[in-house]
């Protein structure tokens, strides 16, 4: 409340300065006026937009799950991409960014990762990423530099807090251990520390190598299980909503919902909005606040 007050007081401000260079026909004002205005502007629209970021987990820190799928090793290079993209833009926020699980694919890239985002609303502007991320370029990995199209699949969970309960029985859980992989040489670890959790009702698997024991890599991947299993609880929800809305719910998994094209032309598009831009060099290097923002403003009032 207290920033919509210092919001109305300087559209105020900027009211009775107005009046004054009327008055006083002072031209010398305008450039004053103008860049107040602009200012002023650009905050109310920052506001408003916050009212976007209204639901029930959207304060949490964010889960990012990133999965290389069809494409062969240009997916797995792709799954990289995308996981350097959202580190940066956690960068650009201020937002503290750590990779909890990552496993390397045989060739390059990454088949699989797992991001931990910290920042004001994390869950809630990353939401906006969750769906099929698909690459169109030269394939680098082929000999003869054809066109590739490429497909990764971004999941995006809310961390679960203290205060929120979600039972998971011990009998339901399965832990299995193996030598965590790396690049090769020294970062291939010799012992059997990496774990694998698996939640034998749902089948959901989790899996963690990056810290140095055992230990500590199944309290990180029974954290990755948590939130995947609340995430689960959430899609239930939303799906009970929308049948009693009498809506035919899509499967999510199977949702393409941004284009990136590297050839024969460079377009970013996303599929939900519409919204498209040619500078795909600024968006893979993090520069994806506007397509958060469009997604995040159109669904303003579709889940009443």
């Amino acid at each position: 409340m207290a920033s919509w007050k210092d919001l109305h007081r300087r559209a105020a401000d900027l009211v009775a300065l107005a009046d004054l260079a009327l008055e006083e026909s002072e031209e010398s004002l305008a450039q004053e006026l103008k860049s107040g205005a602009k200012a002023l502007q650009k905050e109310v629209d920052e506001r408003e937009f916050q009212l976007a970021l209204n639901g029930p987990f959207d304060r949490r820190t964010a889960v990012v799950a990133v999965y290389a799928g069809a494409g062969g090793v240009d997916s797995q290079d792709w799954a990289e991409m995308l996981l350097r993209m959202y580190l940066r833009w956690a960068e650009r926020r201020g937002f503290k960014a750590e990779v909890l699980d990552l496993t390397y694919g045989e060739e390059a890239g990454v088949k699989s990762a797992v991001l931990e985002v910290s920042g004001p609303y994390a869950f809630g502007y990353l939401r906006a990423e969750k769906g099929i991320h698909r690459l169109v370029r030269l394939s680098p990995f082929d000999g003869a530099h054809r066109r590739h199209t490429s497909f990764v699949s971004v999941d995006v969970m809310p961390e679960v807090d203290s205060n929120i309960e979600v039972k998971i029985a011990s009998d339901d859980v399965r832990m299995d251990v193996f030598r965590a992989t790396g690049a090769g040489g020294q970062n291939v670890n010799k012992t059997s520390c990496a774990v694998r959790l698996t939640h034998i009702p749902t089948g959901i698997v989790a899996t963690c190598q990056n810290e140095r024991s055992q230990v500590q890599n199944r309290e990180t991947a029974m954290k990755i299980l948590t939130s995947r299993l609340l995430e689960l609880e959430m899609r239930k929800l939303d799906q009970q909503k929308a049948e009693l809305r009498g809506e035919h719910v899509e499967a999510e998994w199977g949702n393409q919902i941004r284009s990136y094209v590297l050839h024969p032309y460079t377009m970013v598009k996303d599929h939900r909005t519409n919204l498209e831009t040619s500078d795909t060099a600024g968006v893979l290097n993090g520069e994806i606040d506007e397509f958060i923002q469009a997604y995040l403003t159109s669904q303003i009032g579709a889940a009443a």
